[in-house]
């Protein structure tokens, strides 16, 4: 019986004849007594779990990024589909461009890195993107323009053309770093979250602030109301809130770590929560 990597936990299943097998690689076998052959039931990441999204109109996919890799996950099998692994650095945010021809990624070594959704295949890089890391991204609904947040607390404004990227406008209010980036629907607004306990609200016109938000607390993720006429901010903890009456209706129970990004599929079906313990939870 082979398994990728260390064998770190085994327990038997009752009277099934059965016994599971977890790996420090986040994978778990299945295995009979009678053949002692194994079968791959579950995968996660590793490391923690920085973000998640699902492409613009579709429930059936979503995208995970964490140490070392990008994962593509099919929604109603549970079922891993790709791995986009860089070794020795993290991914801290990722995107797909609303035409779903790319995905746009954040790490930690300053670049901003691109790939093909189908195949994993690599596109472009920008380079020293941000001096303390790439923290955050998000794309224009054109997909002329990539926007990306660093751990330096700039906000930077990228034209992407055919063969060409170039910095078209650096923003800097935030001073620390930028958590959460994203635009409205006309892609004239935008909104950055960041660790230093701020939002701020940018003309992407004029490329001026417009607003300001300070609050005594870690700012992890930001998203615009669908009538864009709020902003909803979160942190750390497990609750779901009714919005009309501000009382929680659910508490998850499930990840053993703090709440990394939290999404709604398209189609109302599914709540997909990553967290720092590595895992990937799906919820009805």
């Amino acid at each position: 019986m082979r398994v990728e990597g260390a064998v770190t936990s085994l327990t038997c299943r009752g009277q099934d004849n059965q016994f599971f097998i977890g790996t420090n690689k986040g994978q778990m076998y299945r295995s009979a007594y009678a053949t002692f052959k194994e079968e791959l039931v579950a995968v996660c990441h590793t490391e923690a779990v920085n973000d998640i999204v699902f492409p613009e109109g579709h429930s059936d996919l979503f995208v995970t990024c964490s140490t070392n890799d990008i994962r593509v996950w099919y929604t109603p099998e549970r079922l891993e589909r790709l791995r986009i692994t860089v070794p020795n650095v993290t991914c801290h945010a990722v995107e797909v461009t609303r035409d779903g021809m790319v995905i746009v990624s954040a790490w930690n070594d300053g670049k901003i890195r691109t790939f093909v959704p189908a195949t994993g295949e690599p596109m472009y890089e920008i380079n020293n993107a941000h001096n303390l890391g790439v923290t955050a991204i998000a794309a224009t609904s054109d997909c002329k323009q990539i926007i990306s947040g660093g751990g330096d607390g700039q906000v930077r404004i990228w034209n992407i053309g055919e063969k060409t990227q170039k910095l078209r406008e650096v923003l800097k209010e935030h001073r620390g770093a930028v958590s959460c980036i994203k635009t409205n629907k006309n892609d004239k607004e935008g909104v950055t979250a960041s660790l230093d306990g701020t939002c701020v609200i940018w003309d992407l016109v004029r490329y001026v602030r417009k607003q300001m938000i300070l609050d005594n607390t870690l700012f992890k993720c930001v998203c615009y109301h669908h009538g864009e006429y709020q902003i909803i901010t979160s942190g750390t903890d497990r609750k779901l809130w009714d919005y009309k009456e501000g009382t929680v209706t659910h508490v998850g129970v499930g990840h053993s770590g703090n709440i990394t990004r939290l999404k709604i599929c398209p189609a109302n079906k599914y709540i997909v929560s990553v967290s720092a313990d590595g895992a990937v939870l799906i919820w009805k």
